[in-house]
């Protein structure tokens, strides 16, 4: 199924990719569909990134998975691994973990959770971004 509501990748992978009752989406980032902007970027007039809001993108993330889920027959419940980068844990861990825990509160459906923070993420429209989240989800 052709993905409609979440962004365009920025390079040669699909955003999802389904086998047997398993389906594995690619790392997404906050970029809205037909778009270049980062929510919660701020740029200077050279257009050059000066600060960003960690709770924006992470909300905009959580919705472009959603988009894919629900684009190729599953839901938030269904799932299982989620892998979040962050490029800046010292900075961002605490908006970040309160926000999961708000998307991801204890029970039956809670997905197992790893989070990575790493050097850089692409810029995937006007600027870096500081959040990406991947995910595997049953179908």
């Amino acid at each position: 199924m052709t993905e409609t509501r979440a962004p365009e990748p920025v390079g040669n992978y699909p955003p999802a990719r389904r086998v047997g009752n398993i389906l594995f989406i690619s790392g997404q980032g906050p970029r809205r569909r037909g778009t270049k902007d980062i929510p919660g970027v701020t740029l200077d007039a050279q257009g050059r990134m000066t600060d960003y809001d960690m709770e924006a993108q992470v909300r905009s993330c959580f919705q472009n998975l959603r988009y894919i889920l629900e684009e190729n027959g599953s839901s938030w419940e269904k799932l299982v691994d989620m892998t979040c980068f962050l490029t800046d844990m010292k900075r961002d861990f605490a908006v970040y973990n309160r926000l999961y825990a708000e998307y991801f509160p204890p029970g039956p459906n809670q997905p197992c959770r790893t989070t990575i923070e790493i050097k850089s993420l692409p810029t995937a429209g006007n600027a870096p971004i500081a959040f990406e989240v991947k995910a595997i989800a049953t179908v």
